[in-house]
């Protein structure tokens, strides 16, 4: 691929990133206003035509690695993996 033509694609890969990022906070503007007039209503689920919207509370565990690594470091250190990754970062 020639310099130019990877100009380009960069040009465009920020522009479309540009554009994700422009309907990600439309998105979390339009979700955030649903989720405002479910509390005014005080209801947990609203239904239209084709769609239902709920927001409920959700419980779930997780497992707290930090505190377990400081709790039991050698036991830790025995289940404890290195990954390898790549990571691309446009700046």
């Amino acid at each position: 691929m020639s310099r130019t033509e990877l100009n380009a694609k960069i040009k465009e890969l920020r522009e479309l990133r540009r554009m994700a990022d422009e309907l990600a906070a439309e998105i979390e503007t339009i979700t955030d206003t649903v989720k405002q007039e479910m509390q005014v209503q005080g209801v947990d689920t609203l239904t239209g035509d084709d769609w239902r919207a709920t927001w409920k509370t959700v419980q779930s565990s997780r497992f707290d690695s930090k505190a377990f690594k400081i709790a039991q470091p050698d036991l830790y250190g025995a289940f404890v993996r290195q990954v390898e990754s790549r990571r691309f970062i446009l700046a």
